[in-house]
């Protein structure tokens, strides 16, 4: 199962721009390579990503095969208010993989 990371400062000024860093640990197969007998590995990567704070999105973004593996992902935003930041990764196979993390602002 893939392993998702984020880092960020814990706290921040209202107002405060702060920067984001996602990982998650995954293949992110393309589909177009070949196995050992010729047949074609199925495509499975990371399509989607979305982050919220507070249930509301604050960053998002489409992600496709040319993507390498074990995509990691910076943005920032605006500290506005504080709450739970929401992070997560949509795979092809329907999974979905999540972590939330609290954001103090003062």
């Amino acid at each position: 199962m893939p392993t998702p990371k984020v880092k960020f400062p814990e706290s921040a000024a209202k107002g405060e721009i702060i920067e984001i860093k996602t990982l998650i640990d995954h293949d992110m197969e393309s589909g177009q390579r070949k196995d050992m007998n010729g047949a074609l590995l199925p495509r499975r990567i990371i399509n989607r990503f979305t982050c919220a704070l507070n249930g509301r999105t604050v960053f998002s973004a489409d992600l496709h095969p040319g993507m390498s593996a074990n995509p990691g992902l910076s943005f920032f935003i605006t500290a506005a208010e504080g709450g739970s930041l929401d992070f997560t990764w949509f795979d092809d196979d329907g999974s979905r993989y999540t972590l939330s993390r609290p954001l103090t602002v003062k």
